[in-house]
């Protein structure tokens, strides 16, 4: 029985991480931060930065949908602050944020 159960309890994390694997999508857009969001979408860095300065956290502004969302791991987006990027992230919808796998400069 004990057999059972950690080989279900195994099965049941390996499917979680699959999962969340599934999620993960490429996504063009800007890094902004948390004050201003899709204000800047294709304004420039230097007010992100002053933001950024002041205290406020970075976010994704999804380029097609202007939508913004919360960085899970902040310190992924350090270099793009205000830049339009091509971003492979896994996203959470219901907590409206995404995780940054890989970021480079959009072309």
């Amino acid at each position: 029985m004990k057999r059972i159960a950690a080989v279900t309890l195994a099965v049941v994390a390996f499917s979680g991480v699959a999962a969340s694997a599934a999620d993960s999508k490429a996504m063009n857009g800007w890094i902004s931060d948390s004050m201003c969001g899709a204000k800047h979408a294709g304004s420039g860095s230097e007010c992100v930065k002053k933001c950024m300065e002041g205290g406020m956290t970075p976010v994704f502004v999804d380029e097609g949908k202007k939508q913004v969302w919360t960085i899970d791991n902040p310190d992924a987006v350090k270099k793009f602050y205000g830049d339009h990027v091509a971003v492979k992230a896994t996203a959470d919808a219901s907590k409206k944020s995404v995780h940054i796998d890989s970021i480079e400069a959009a072309k």
